[in-house]
């Protein structure tokens, strides 16, 4: 079992990722292959990240108005020290470790960076690929829950191939060594990996980030998308709208959305204009790391289920951990400088779409909107439960969602 020395200088230090190869050595130059990989992370790394959460400094206080939201100033001082307690006592590495190599990882450089992925196949002879695009703060930790029920799913519902790549700088992905890596950078990228796995043809999902990448995906690529499928559609008002036309709720969606753009934003400004010094803070400290990625699930959940959602405290510290173990702080954060205010939101999307709305989603924009960029809507759903993270939220109701989205729309798949 070799350690996969090029992919070490690129990705995850401290060689947590080995290759499974009959060589020691890393992929050769303009080297396709995609390589078997298991995570195996010394236990010296996580001796100093409980080091590091035992000698943690917190603030004395957090200064909250009397009767305002505990949260209204940030991550509330007993609720990072809550987490930072389970973290360091209760919280168990090797779990999610185990879960990741029992659902087949792999690596392959593209364009320069080593690449994670999950690939889990399924046993179904009809069952099409799937692509799956995680956004920011998350990772492929949001599809653990969902990618056996996908790849396995109950007779008559359909089957897929599940492919969920680390975004270039997230998790277990390789670093870009150069600027440049925006989103249309990475969706080029996606269809050379799809093309190497063997998938001609396939679907795709995605939020957040990924459903920039899905969208353009579907835009860019027509001949090889099937379907697209998000929960956060990215398009403008298009020519000769009117708001008046708005029904009462898509009008509350609207006015939610602009107080978002205005009032919510701060965390990407952040990292759009200066994230390399933002970099060093959550590169170096769990702490910091932890309070960054908290915040924006405690804000981005659904609130009907507090303080995260439906997400369970120790999946939203696998997905912390994620960006710990790669030490991906910083480079994660490069994708708002490359892409924030800049990415493509007009370009006619043609292939077969599919849009869920979920009530605690931090951008709901009116149907109107979606239908004159995504212009073969197959379905559009609004559920009653789930947030920014619906496949940890609400996996149930986002796998029925993603069956069916894509049944009967498959052809010849591979």
């Amino acid at each position: 079992m070799g350690t996969g020395s090029s992919w070490h200088h690129q990705g995850v230090p401290h060689a947590a990722v080995r290759r499974i190869s009959s060589s020691s050595r890393g992929p050769a130059i303009n080297d396709t292959s995609v390589t078997p990989c298991v995570l195996a992370v010394p236990e010296s790394t996580i001796e100093d990240l409980r080091t590091r959460l035992s000698r943690t400094r917190l603030p004395e206080t957090d200064l909250v108005p009397a009767g305002s939201d505990p949260w209204s100033r940030g991550v509330p001082l007993t609720e990072l020290e809550a987490l930072r307690e389970h973290w360091l006592e209760r919280y168990d590495w090797r779990r999610l470790e185990s879960e990741l190599n029992s659902l087949g990882q792999w690596t392959t450089t593209i364009d320069g960076v080593a690449l994670h992925l999950l690939h889990l196949r399924s046993e179904r002879t009809d069952a099409a690929p799937l692509l799956l695009t995680h956004g920011w703060p998350g990772s492929v930790v949001e599809f653990l829950d969902v990618a056996r029920p996908l790849a396995d799913p109950p007779p008559g519902q359909p089957a897929f191939h599940v492919v969920a790549p680390s975004l270039p700088g997230f998790g277990l992905s390789g670093k870009p060594r150069e600027a440049g890596w925006d989103v249309e950078r990475i969706t080029r990228a996606w269809a050379e990996l799809m093309t190497r796995l063997g998938y001609a043809r396939f679907f795709a999902q995605g939020g957040d980030w990924g459903a920039e990448v899905t969208t353009l995906l579907g835009a860019l690529h027509p001949d090889r998308v099937m379907a697209v499928h998000t929960s956060f559609p990215q398009a403008q008002a298009p020519d000769g709208w009117q708001e008046e036309d708005l029904d009462a709720r898509e009008a509350e969606w609207l006015h939610d959305t602009r107080a978002f753009w205005r009032d919510g934003t701060a965390y990407a400004e952040q990292m759009v204009s200066a994230p390399q010094t933002l970099g060093y803070a959550l590169d170096d400290s769990p702490v910091a790391l932890l309070a960054w990625v908290a915040d924006k699930f405690h804000a981005w959940t659904d609130p009907t289920s507090e303080p995260y959602g439906a997400v369970q405290v120790d999946r939203l510290l696998d997905n912390v951990m994620l960006h710990w173990i790669g030490v991906s702080g910083a480079s994660a954060a490069q994708i708002y400088a490359e892409s924030w205010g800049r990415v493509d939101k007009v370009s006619p999307v043609d292939v077969p779409a599919a849009v869920s709305v979920f009530p605690g989603e931090i951008e709901k924009i009116p149907r109107a909107w979606v239908e004159a960029r995504y212009r073969r809507l197959v379905r559009w759903e609004v559920l009653d439960r789930g947030g920014h993270f619906p496949s940890l939220e609400v996996p149930d109701l986002f796998v029925d969602e993603l069956r069916a989205s894509f049944a009967g729309l498959a052809s010849a798949p591979d």
